[in-house]
């Protein structure tokens, strides 16, 4: 992947919507989180089997297709390491296959693109240079978490806690944007960090 740039950070850190705004200046983005999302769906079966009825989505009764309930899932394993490295186990080289696919179209044009792989540093699977971390302080990530999902304190900081911290990740970024303040603050971070890029 020679011309692409992990996009990488942590839960709450506004990694998704720096992605948007890399769009708008007109950088293709791969989303690690949408893939994850279609590979869930596409191997319900499979999450269900390992994990059984507890992850189950209300509405997966008996004749119809299995759904799986995306928060019950995350309940478990993020409350459990086991349970999370079974289902990382099962998720992360589907993800990876269908990210390379995407990927593969990308490096015929030659020029930079961004991947947005949240666990780009604790998973080490890809073969990826230059990465962009989008930092932010844990009590601002924590409240972010908090108004976006309607979780409670503890259920933000479990899964804030399940993720290698963000200052462990700052010595292995490439280069970072620190995302504390405002959305316009945010944006002209993103301005000064393209304008590095293209120079």
């Amino acid at each position: 992947m020679k011309f692409a740039i992990a996009l990488t950070g942590g839960i709450g850190s506004g990694k998704s919507t720096t992605a948007s705004l890399l769009k708008l200046y007109g950088y293709s983005v791969i989303c690690a989180d949408s893939i994850s999302h279609m590979v869930l769906e596409s191997n319900a079966k499979l999450i269900y089997d390992e994990f059984g009825c507890d992850v189950l989505d209300s509405n997966s009764g008996a004749g119809s297709r299995v759904k799986i309930d995306r928060k019950k899932l995350g309940d478990i394993v993020f409350s459990n390491k086991d349970s999370k490295k079974k289902l990382e186990s099962i998720m992360h080289p589907l993800i990876k296959c269908e990210i390379e696919k995407l990927a593969n179209q990308f490096e015929l044009k030659q020029i930079p693109y961004f991947i947005d792989i949240p666990l780009f540093f604790e998973t080490k699977n890809y073969d990826i240079k230059e990465s962009l971390l989008i930092y932010a302080n844990k009590d601002i990530c924590i409240k972010r978490i908090m108004a976006r999902n309607n979780f409670t304190y503890f259920e933000a900081l479990s899964r804030i806690e399940s993720q290698m911290s963000l200052d462990e990740k700052l010595p292995l970024a490439s280069y970072v944007i620190y995302n504390n303040d405002t959305l316009e603050s945010l944006q002209m971070e993103v301005e000064k960090y393209i304008e590095k890029l293209e120079n």
